[in-house]
């Protein structure tokens, strides 16, 4: 049921939901019911609750961020869920709307500089010049109607301040002390540590940003103080800056590797090693882990070195990888130096 549609608006609550939900489902076997848009039905905790303890029933719900954030969520339906965070276009995706024919290296190239919105990548095909006018209006809807009115926050410019900071400098440590420090630096309006700290929360809360924990590797513990935080889609942040395409390839790429970390399984965090950083750390189910180093090319020696030595101070046996764009498939000490066009399309 898609509670958007019409002949669904003469469901007034949700007791009348569940009693058509019961007489259309068959007596045997196990009964699936997917209910979309369900934030329009009042008390709709209410009709998954008295679902969910019914005998052979699998349930699914989706619906807008405003109304099924993650952090609301588990008092709403006492935790009895699983909740699936749906991602942006992977590369392997994206190659398949534009076909086998397609240059993958042109592809690619325009992976990290567009969009990756399904919706952004099918307007590309159609009506390329509304893709930003699409953008732009997606980005409002997030930040106006579920960070804005939803908070009832009138300092729209100062919330457009931080997350601005936040956009440009993906792949860095960033503390709210940080972006408090350099705002007032760069005159604008003084912000309390707790806003900033709370105006972050608003933007996780909404998967406009995700943030990512520092782990240190020697101590095997998750630090506090600091996150990196990575943007759900590069369109969304290169419509908010002037985006040359040639210009910061680094951490484009990061934000590119990270979520497809994260679609691949396991808990993704930002590693500390002794003297250097390993740009992830994959914590997978079985308490195996996977290191990763990124970087746009480490043809150069003293690059190469570079990226290489965090990982190479690594003392256990776990697999570590450095990804690139550089043609060279080499192991180097027991680390993998991989393709990462090729990495992005292997399944």
């Amino acid at each position: 049921m898609n509670f958007e549609e019409r002949e669904n608006s003469q469901f007034l609550d949700w007791q009348s939901v569940y009693d058509h939900i019961i007489n259309k489902l068959s007596p045997n076997g196990t009964r699936y019911v997917f209910l979309d848009e369900i934030q329009i039905l009042p008390q709709f905790e209410k009709l998954v609750d008295a679902l969910f303890v019914k005998q052979n029933i699998d349930l699914y719900i989706t619906g807008s961020n405003v109304f099924l954030l993650s952090s609301e969520l588990g008092t709403l339906l006492s935790g009895r869920y699983i909740a699936i965070n749906l991602h942006p276009f992977s590369f392997a995706e994206y190659v398949k709307v534009f076909g086998e024919n397609a240059s993958i290296d042109r592809l690619f190239r325009q992976y990290m500089n567009t969009s990756c919105f399904p919706e952004a990548v099918t307007l590309s095909l159609s009506s390329p010049d509304m893709v930003n006018a699409y953008l732009k209006a997606l980005y409002e809807t997030i930040v106006v109607k579920d960070i804005v009115k939803r908070h009832n926050l009138r300092k729209f410019d100062t919330l457009q301040h931080v997350v601005n900071f936040l956009f440009d400098s993906v792949g860095s440590i960033v503390s709210p002390n940080n972006i408090t420090d350099v705002l007032r630096a760069s005159g604008a309006e003084r912000l309390s540590h707790n806003t900033v700290q709370k105006y972050i929360r608003f933007f996780t809360e909404s998967y406009l940003i995700y943030p990512t924990r520092l782990y240190n590797i020697r101590g095997r513990r998750l630090l506090s103080s600091a996150y990196k935080y990575y943007v759900v889609g590069l369109g969304l942040r290169n419509i908010l800056q002037t985006n040359n395409p040639a210009a910061d390839l680094e951490h484009k790429l990061e934000n590119v590797v990270y979520f497809e970390l994260l679609r691949r399984g396991g808990e993704v965090y930002a590693g500390r090693a002794d003297n250097g950083e390993v740009d992830f750390v994959v914590m997978k189910a079985n308490g195996k882990r996977e290191y990763y180093q990124v970087a746009y090319t480490a043809n150069d020696e003293k690059t190469l070195e570079r990226e290489l030595s965090s990982l190479e101070r690594i003392r256990d046996s776990f697999p570590k990888y450095l990804l690139t764009t550089d043609f060279d498939n080499s192991n180097i000490n027991g680390i993998q130096r991989l393709n990462v066009i090729d990495w992005l399309l292997k399944n």
